[in-house]
């Protein structure tokens, strides 16, 4: 049975709730009455308008558009439904329906006076679509010519194109050249295009109409099909294969409804609804991993893709992907050797086995439940065993290279891996082999292995030996594999000065032989890459950090093999860096838990004199002079978190010392960074956000931020604004966020979305001068802004705050507080009389107007004109005091310094007197304060 009554009761709660402007409670409400109430009537009709209208104010207008629809099934034409969702569509810029809605209630209701200036104004704006989008019919038919006619001029076609890839960013456009059939076209063009720009831009074209739009990307799909895609991508041309992977993404983002940009989060409805698109779409990407005829640059990309959007925090698909054994594609990746061909071998780059690790990794963080990871356990058990039921070389040495892959990966499954029963005994063995080869590829894994304490200490017991005659070796692959392996073991001690696991000198000498083949033009890449990873070992120790940084031949050889971009140099160069800058975690000894310590007889680490502040300054100062930015820059494209984490160390190190920011720029460090402090592990965002921050309070935001980064670069700013960050970081946000609120209405407003002004004000409260000071330079800023004047202006103490804070100590506080205040009440009367509602409002006042620095004396004064200008009731409160005595007195002086205090000292004066609050004593009238003692005696009397 319905209860009418009842449905009733929460609509009228519901409109209570919308007149007090609690939306939310509104939408609730309304909601409660449309579940209990039948449908098809007009009561539900009358609740779903009213839910529309809550909506409406919420800006939810997808949901607006959808209860109207609703609504006007019930009753047709009905004026309420139909100019809501006008209202609805025309935020949505779907301005011809919006245009629809409304000629459509002014026919049933001609006399409806809200309705017609909306008509007016959506018919100008349907116009001048109309007219651009004739235009824009006429540039895309001009640039089609252009574009598909293969005996044109080069440049013209170049150009013609890139006007394309413009028109497909607006709507309008898109859709245009959607109806032209610019998909077959490009589809026939692609075929035989020789012109490489031309051929990116076309493939750039299509990533750009299926952006932001459902419809238009399936029925791209439909057209060309997904093997298309998969076409265009393999390539060995990286630009032809970014254009394609960044196609692909887009596609999947728009199905998704998450952006390119890296802190965006997929819409689950989106997600639910586009399930099978999305499915088929990764399924498809997952099988061609192992695809043999594909170049080594499209597996990369492909595997990138799975890698960015597996994970929970975007598609959540890791698991499906175990699923349909996409896990075994990865590993028969890894388990390819370039040196190795055989019939059915693949196409891999260096990077290919450090991309499908960094994947596995990706996809094992997924596996967070037992279950779970028993099952990607278990298939990389069934690879192993498939693998070694043929004893033959080849077999051998692939299951070694992909068990060195998940060592490098995901590490839990690299040890359980190779602590089964015969794995560490056969990679012994194949070291003692004389084919250069297995000795190879053992050492690697050895050097793998090699990953805590408890595994270094294992492969000294039983491997050192092997490893130093295989550094005897002839062939120089081996030999610096063995070098490799030997570094490793010989510095698990760490930076603590008091362990050595070798003799000493040992780890100078491994160093040296390190950087022999580092810095020797004549040995390859691969060679340089291994030396690299030896060094990243040995520089824990100070001594081989000094000699490193000496050797300008060796740090430009690392910063070149940065530079090459390649991922498996990654982790070998950024880790030697972080080493070098002395840029790891360290963990913080408190002095009662070290004399703890001593007495308990434990071990305690010892820090090495040359790990002095002095000498890391000097170390940051020659690897920033020496370029290290470039490389670091080029390191940066890394999807692996552990990576960006080390980069943003680097970072922030160079960044720790004021001199060399304006490098870090230079050479486009801060670019790099605003992505590092969006996604990573927190300590990396942390670390990147707070060399932004660095950055920010040194170099002026227009050259460090340009265009649209100055916006960009608020969020990372504002997440330092936490509790769990240090005082320092909190100090350093405060100051870049105060400069970027100096720059830009657009800037404040950004910095207001992201809910910084809260934040901001947190700080005011500190029992911390420094943060204090920064809290309200920034809010001196701020204060430019509407938006903040408003939220001064509520019903808060906001503004009494600042004007407490004008009693501080600390004079650069006062002078911020003072100069928020002189714009509050310029603009707002509301906040000047909240001023004087403060019990101690007269101190405040006279420290302002007697502060001995001049600044905030001229501040205090200005913002003393603000108050009493207009206000008699105000004034004649603020003349009962000693203020007019301060004023006359200021006014006196002789000091040319406060020219501008007692310019405003005499104006305050002269207002106080046009208002009838004083009177100048030489007109034969007293003043208030001596009329007001002459009561008081004349009472006494």
């Amino acid at each position: 049975m319905i209860d009418l009554t009842e449905a009733e009761s929460f609509k009228n709660k519901g409109n209570e709730a919308f007149k007090s402007e609690k939306y939310e409670e509104a939408v609730s409400l309304y909601s409660k009455a449309i579940n209990i109430s039948q449908k098809d009537t007009r009561e539900y009709a009358t609740y779903l308008k009213n839910r529309a209208a809550a909506y409406l104010k919420l800006k939810e207008y997808s949901k607006v558009i959808k209860d109207c629809d609703e609504a006007l099934l019930i009753t047709p034409e009905d004026p309420k439904a139909l100019f809501r969702r006008s209202q609805a569509l025309e935020n949505l810029e779907r301005f011809e329906e919006a245009y629809r809605d409304a000629k459509t209630i002014f026919t049933v209701d001609p006399s409806n006076k809200a309705v017609q200036p909306v008509l007016s104004r959506l018919y100008a704006i349907v116009q001048e679509r109309v007219k651009n989008a004739a235009q824009t019919s006429s540039k895309v038919e001009q640039m089609f010519k252009l574009v598909f006619e293969i005996s044109e001029d080069k440049e013209k076609r170049e150009k013609a194109i890139v006007n394309l890839l413009v028109l497909a960013k607006e709507n309008t456009g898109a859709e245009e050249m959607m109806k032209s059939g610019v998909v077959n076209k490009i589809q026939q063009l692609v075929k035989f295009e020789k012109n490489m720009d031309i051929y990116v831009n076309a493939i750039r074209v299509i990533g750009q109409l299926c952006k932001r739009s459902v419809d238009r990307t399936k029925e791209i799909i439909k057209l060309v099909g997904i093997p298309w895609f998969l076409e265009i991508i393999d390539s060995d041309s990286e630009a032809r294969v970014n254009a394609a992977q960044y196609c692909l993404q887009v596609i999947l983002n728009t199905f998704s409804g998450m952006d390119t940009k890296k802190d965006t989060k997929p819409d689950p409805t989106l997600c639910e609804q586009y399930k099978s698109e999305i499915d088929t779409l990764l399924t498809c990407l997952t099988y061609s991993i192992t695809n043999r005829v594909i170049t080594g640059l499209a597996r990369d990309a492909i595997i990138e893709l799975i890698m960015r959007n597996c994970h929970f925090s975007s598609l959540n698909w890791a698991e499906r992907f175990v699923e349909i054994r996409g896990l075994h594609r990865l590993l028969e990746v890894c388990s390819e050797l370039e040196e190795y061909k055989y019939e059915s071998a693949m196409n891999i780059t260096e990077s290919s086995r450090t991309v499908a690790a960094a994947c596995m990794a990706r996809i094992y963080e997924n596996m967070y439940y037992e279950q779970a990871r028993e099952k990607f356990h278990s298939q990389v058990d069934d690879f192993v065993k498939d693998k070694l039921l043929t004893p033959d070389l080849e077999s051998k040495v692939r299951v070694t290279v992909a068990i060195t892959s998940l060592l490098r990966g995901p590490l839990d499954v690299g040890n359980y891996i190779i602590s089964k029963e015969g794995i560490m005994e056969m990679i012994l063995v194949m070291a003692q082999t004389d084919d250069p080869l297995q000795q190879k590829v053992a050492c690697e894994c050895l050097v793998a292995a090699a990953s805590k304490k408890d595994k270094a200490r294992t492969i000294i017991n039983k491997g050192v030996d092997i490893l130093k005659s295989l550094y005897a070796s002839k062939n120089d692959a081996v030999r610096v594999r063995a070098l490799v392996g030997l570094c490793k073991i010989g510095s698990f001690g760490g930076d603590d000065a008091s362990i050595r696991p070798f003799a000493d000198g040992s780890t100078k000498k491994l160093a040296e032989a390190c950087t022999k083949f580092l810095v020797n033009p004549a040995k390859d890449k691969d060679m340089r890459k291994w030396a690299a990873e030896g060094l990243s070992y040995l520089t824990l120790d100070a001594d081989v950090k000094e000699s490193l940084v000496d050797n300008k031949l060796a740090i430009q050889s690392l910063i070149e093999l940065a530079k090459s971009g390649d991922q498996s140099c990654l982790y070998g160069v950024v880790t030697t860096l972080v080493n070098l800058c002395n840029a790891y975690e360290k963990q913080e000894l408190m002095p009662e838990m070290l004399e703890l310590a001593k007495f308990a007889k434990h071990h305690i680490p010892e820090q090495h004199e040359l790990d002095d502040p002095d000498f890391v300054n000097k170390r940051l100062t020659i690897l920033c002079k020496a370029g290290v930015t470039t490389g670091l820059v080029a390191l940066a494209k890394t999807e692996s978190h552990n990576s960006r984490e080390l980069i943003a160390r680097v970072f922030n190190a160079i960044c720790s010392l004021q001199d060399l920011r304006g490098i870090v720029v230079q050479q486009g460090g801060a670019k790099v960074l605003i992505p590092l402090a969006v996604e990573g592990t927190n300590n990396g965002k942390k670390q990147a956000a707070q060399a932004l921050a660095r950055i920010g309070i040194t170099i002026n935001p227009e050259v460090a931020f340009p265009g649209q980064r100055n916006l960009e670069v608020v969020r990372p700013l504002i997440a330092l604004l936490h509790p769990d960050c240090t005082a320092l970081e909190n100090f350093e946000a405060l100051m870049a966020l105060c400069n970027l609120a100096g720059m830009n209405e657009t800037t404040r407003n950004r910095i207001l979305k992201e809910g910084g002004l809260a934040k901001i004000e947190h700080y005011l409260y500190e029992d911390h001068v420094m943060l204090t000071r920064a809290a309200a330079q920034c809010i001196c800023n701020l204060v430019q802004s509407e938006e903040v004047v408003k939220a001064f202006e509520g019903n808060n103490d906001k503004t009494k705050y600042l004007y407490l804070l004008c009693q501080e100590e600390d004079v650069d506080t006062v002078m911020a507080a003072a100069g928020a205040l002189c714009v509050l009440t310029s603009i707002s009367k509301g906040c000047c009389r909240k001023l004087l509602d403060l019990n101690s409002w007269v101190e405040s006042l006279r420290c302002l107007l007697a502060n001995p620095n001049n600044e905030i004396q001229y501040r205090g004064v200005y913002m003393l004109y603000n108050i009493i200008n207009g206000d008699r009731d105000t004034a004649a409160k603020i003349f009962e005091t000693d203020v007019m005595e301060i004023l006359m007195a200021l006014t006196k002086l002789d000091n040319p310094e406060i020219k501008k205090a007692q310019e405003y000292a005499e104006k305050c004066l002269q207002t106080a007197e046009n208002l009838g609050v004083i009177r100048k004593p030489d007109e034969g009238a007293l003043s208030a304060s001596i009329q007001e003692e002459q009561i008081i005696e004349e009472e006494e009397d």
